[in-house]
């Protein structure tokens, strides 16, 4: 394969990720995006797993920045993310109060005499991460911390070439299926007609579809379209891979420019973080205005259905995938007969070629049941700052709902004493107040579900509505 990329300017002070052995691509070895920064709590250590290391971000007061530690105090191992930030600015243990500062030394052991040192220790120090941010984005470095100031950070390219006129919708959510799995997915366009139908696809516009794979290495590919997935679509098309976990669509029209953007963040075998980020350049500003509009939770309740659309197929498929031996067997396995399978098979070729698996011989989790699938609320709600605030909004305002609702109707006797029992205002009070309460109670609690659980029929599988 022709070892060029693009995307990535390979310049004199930096370094590609992945390592230097021309045929191995190392995971360790590059940048990744763990949280979007509004989501992110200053107050507040935030956990999270990096192939397969658990490791806290917190925000330290003393340089204004953020930092990642290993998430395991020196002293007898407990997560420090179960910990707080102390009156110090400091992130102190939870088990014997040892607290740290952002470069890991320990600055208090609250245990040993007046006299005593043993914090000066590198015994008592945490490891630390590489941690910068780029693009509203909070990326870590998991390799060798001595490269990380030298490795591209994998930014979406057209918006660093050109920051201007762009309206963005972001979203995130920690899925059930291999971070591979995830690229695979997002890299076949064609899969959206029929496994998206009436959420964002529609079977209707299935047709034939030829991808090109234009140059490949290392370091990622880039891929040309033909023909757009509607017949109407037109402009320039392409894919872009830039590797391990970076991949976006670019639909370049004279109306619009839309990319479709994922982040494949591997958290362990069989479990990544997808982060979605969906830029839009228009040529006019009325439908930027009508998108930033609405709130971002009710985009992440969508857009999170739009995920469970596949987020089942897709758990299983990987394990079938496994048992048939995995990529290396790829093309037995899978039968790929058209060109709308090129840029999934330029994937696969990929991870053979450079032995780019992030999990090596690793087996898979056993299956998870359906429901767990479609789990909202610990993948996403709890923690997106946007979506959490809003779950609190409605519980609070259904409970006001309900607690009215009943107090209407247990004060119709009352009023009916005082009141005579004919009027109109009586009639009112007793009768539409609890009714047009109980409604609204009603449509809270359904929209208050959406935060915690997907829908068990994906809209592809229901009941086609009869156009007679």
């Amino acid at each position: 394969m022709l070892e060029t990329n693009p995307t990535i300017n390979n310049l004199p002070e930096e370094i590609l990720p992945g390592g230097n052995h021309p045929d191995h691509f190392q995971y360790q070895e590059a940048w990744y995006p763990v949280h979007y920064l509004q989501d992110l709590d200053k107050t507040q250590p935030t956990p999270f797993t990096l192939l397969g290391k658990d490791i806290v971000i917190w925000w330290d007061r003393q340089t204004q920045s953020w930092q990642t530690f290993i998430d395991q105090c020196p002293h007898r191992l407990a997560r420090l993310s179960e910990g707080r930030i102390n009156q110090n600015g400091l992130l102190e243990c939870p088990y014997h109060g040892w607290a740290f500062s952002g470069d890991g030394t320990c600055q208090i052991i609250p245990q040993q005499a007046a006299d005593g040192k043993a914090e000066t220790s590198q015994r008592a120090c945490v490891s630390t991460l590489p941690t910068t941010a780029k693009q509203g984005l909070l990326f870590v470095y998991a390799g060798n911390p001595e490269n990380a100031t030298k490795t591209k950070v994998p930014v979406i390219e057209p918006i660093e070439e050109s920051p201007e006129g762009w309206v963005m919708i972001n979203t995130f959510r920690d899925v059930p299926y291999d971070a591979l799995t995830l690229l695979e997915n997002i890299l076949d366009p064609s899969h959206v007609a029929f496994t998206h139908h009436r959420t964002v696809g529609n079977r209707a516009n299935a047709a034939p579809l030829e991808l090109e794979v234009i140059n490949s290495g290392k370091h990622g590919f880039k891929g040309i379209w033909k023909q757009g997935l509607k017949p109407s679509q037109s402009g320039e098309l392409s894919t872009t891979f830039i590797a391990p976990s970076l991949m976006w669509h670019d639909i370049n029209s004279p109306k619009a420019r839309i990319l479709t953007v994922v982040y494949a963040t591997p958290i362990r075998k069989g479990e990544c973080r997808l982060i979605a980020r969906f830029p839009f350049k228009f040529s006019s500003k009325i439908p930027g205005i009508l998108i930033k509009l609405r709130p971002r939770w009710y985009y992440h309740l969508g857009q999170n259905g739009v995920l469970e659309d596949d987020q089942i197929f897709l758990h299983y498929q990987e394990r079938y995938l496994e048992a048939k031996g995995g990529s290396p067997n790829f093309t037995k396995a899978f039968y790929l007969a058209t060109k709308a399978d090129s840029f999934v098979f330029e994937l696969r070729q990929w991870v053979n070629q450079y032995s780019a698996e992030p999990f090596p011989g690793e087996p898979f989790p056993p299956p998870l049941p359906k429901d767990a699938l479609l789990e909202r609320y610990h993948s996403h709600t709890e923690k997106c700052a946007s979506c959490k605030k809003a779950l609190v909004n409605i519980q609070l305002l259904k409970l006001w709902c309900g607690s009215i609702a009943l107090l209407a109707l247990a004060s119709s006797p009352i009023l009916a004493f005082f009141l005579h029992t004919t009027s109109v205002l009586t009639v009112v009070i007793e009768t539409v107040t609890p009714l047009v309460l109980g409604l609204a109670w009603w449509k809270l609690h359904n929209l208050e579900k959406q935060f915690y659980q997907g829908r068990l029929i994906p809209p592809r599988n229901q009941p086609e509505k009869n156009r007679n």
